[in-house]
């Protein structure tokens, strides 16, 4: 008698293999594979400033390399002087008043962002989450045992979702509303009256709230940035706020991110982040330390060069025909509707999905854009206007020179 053959092993776990490859890293890595291989692709996949970390801040970090007492373990929440800095730093740009013992400092904003949803979740617990959403919300919310609920707005709202469609959206296992103004990927700005009109209507069912601010400073024209907690204080007791310095000084590499909310929250977070990672770089804390204690003189200076790529891209974006580009108020990021394109001959082919266009792009005019699948809305690209003003001008020439052959 043959031996029985043993049932096929997972060798993967459930909640591990259901994770998704970030969309956005998995098409700058391809482009910038493409490039080391001599071909001239030019990348608007990956949310990166393209501007180096400024002197004061790495001269900082150089510093602290020099000085024993940082090569050695530190709290795993943070160093005690960064937080502070981080609480001071929230007073002065978003007129939030917390203490360092509402603050956590984390590997980046991911890290960040999975830890709340983490700490607040029992499994089941629903998560409203608008669409178009960064890749990264619903997977950290999923793997946090949490349940995303997807609300969609599309280009005719300016991407904004209202109230109501969030209250269409709630049920009884609703726990959290995810709020993300200016937005990546779409630049959404949410006026002041919708920020405060959101957060009552949070107050008003006992829902929690996770803010994620890391786009903050980065706001053009009439937009204004409002923080949720400080226009409507009744939240502060069920709102977690998520930043970093990334965005804001050209700091992706050096993953500094933060959370600030209530104690009782952060405490169980940093018990989670003392077994998973422990304490940040003590390197790069120093140098979130210059960041975030410095003027905003640097900041500034990127911002007008964003301001004026935004303009330049919308503007050649628009001028294809069956792309619509709204003009984004917030962020680095163009989210276009390109609807109108899709079944359309391309040189031989035709695009059904915008998966496919944005192959079709990276094929044939060596452009890598993400496709609007990975932000929950089919249909649309996005493009980061993070890069140099002549590779975006040449990049969005190679894509109105290939569209322009689109026929029916």
């Amino acid at each position: 008698m043959s031996a029985a053959t043993p049932p096929t092993e997972r060798r993967v776990s459930a909640r591990i293999g259901a994770i998704s490859e970030s969309a956005t890293l998995a098409v700058d890595a391809k482009a910038k594979a493409l490039k080391a291989a001599g071909r001239p692709v030019i990348g608007f996949g990956a949310g990166e400033p393209d501007f180096p970390t400024p002197d004061y801040i790495v001269e900082a970090a150089i510093e602290a390399c020099k000085n024993p007492k940082f090569h050695r373990y530190t709290p795993a929440g943070g160093l005690p002087e960064l937080k502070n800095a981080i609480a001071a730093k929230t007073l002065r740009d978003s007129g939030y008043e917390v203490d360092a013992s509402q603050v956590l400092v984390t590997n980046g904003g991911k890290q960040a962002i999975y830890e709340a949803f983490a700490a607040i979740l029992d499994p089941g617990d629903e998560v409203i989450v608008p669409a178009p959403y960064w890749t990264t919300y619903p997977e950290s919310i999923r793997l946090a045992g949490g349940v995303p609920v997807e609300v969609v707005a599309d280009e005719t709202t300016g991407y904004r979702v209202s109230v109501e469609q969030l209250e269409a959206a709630r049920t009884e296992r609703t726990k959290v509303v995810l709020f993300v103004s200016p937005s990546n990927p779409t630049g959404a700005v949410y006026p002041e009256a919708d920020v405060e009109a959101i957060g009552r209507w949070a107050v008003e069912h006992g829902l929690w709230v996770l803010t994620d601010e890391i786009y903050e400073h980065l706001v053009y024209g009439d937009a204004k940035f409002t923080s949720l907690p400080t226009l409507v204080p009744e939240l502060r007791d069920k709102c977690i706020v998520v930043n970093g310095v990334a965005k804001t000084y050209a700091m992706t590499g050096w993953r500094v991110g933060w959370i600030v909310g209530p104690k009782d929250v952060v405490k169980a977070a940093t018990n989670l982040q003392s077994h998973a990672t422990s304490n940040v770089s003590n390197v790069a804390q120093i140098a979130a330390l210059a960041a975030v204690s410095g003027n905003l003189d640097a900041v500034a200076e990127m911002r007008t060069a964003f301001d004026r790529r935004r303009r330049t891209i919308v503007r050649m974006l628009n001028e294809i025909e069956g792309v619509y580009c709204p003009t984004p108020e917030g962020a680095f990021y163009v989210y276009p509707s390109v609807k109108a394109l899709l079944g359309k001959e391309i040189r031989g082919r035709r695009p059904q999905s915008s998966v496919e266009l944005a192959a079709l792009i990276l094929d044939e005019a060596e452009v890598a854009v993400v496709p609007g699948e990975a932000f929950g809305t089919p249909g649309y690209l996005r493009l980061s206007y993070a890069l140099g003003d002549e590779d975006l001008a040449e990049g969005v020439s190679r894509i109105q020179k290939l569209l322009a052959e689109a026929k029916a």
